[in-house]
């Protein structure tokens, strides 16, 4: 695991217990179990949906673009600067993103088995 990865997963730990697991190039970041954030060319996205996207718009964010030839972007955003200069905003950025993994987990439809 790349020491950025470490370093994230210290950082972010007082979020809850931080996992990373390798995906398509990059990370999925995963707090107690919830994917949370995605990690690309050593820069951190953040999970939002329709309640916190306004506040990364509010900033200048542009979401996660994986093909930069296509138009196709994710529900991941950067957070603000701040965020890895004052464990506060860590703090606030991070947990909103974990709210939002909770939210997305609650909305998904149980499977079930079939008989």
């Amino acid at each position: 695991m790349s020491q950025y990865i470490e370093f994230l997963q210290e950082w972010l730990a007082p979020l809850g217990e931080i996992t990373a697991r390798a995906m398509f190039g990059g990370h999925c970041l995963y707090c107690d179990g919830l994917v949370f954030a995605l990690v690309a060319s050593q820069e951190v996205f953040l999970k939002v949906d329709a309640e916190t996207r306004p506040t990364y718009e509010a900033i200048g964010a542009r979401p996660f673009q994986p093909f930069p030839d296509k138009p196709e972007v994710m529900q991941y955003y950067p957070p603000p600067p701040e965020f890895f200069d004052n464990s506060d905003v860590m703090l606030e950025w991070g947990r909103a993103a974990v709210e939002v993994a909770r939210r997305a987990k609650a909305k998904r439809p149980v499977k079930r088995l079939k008989k």
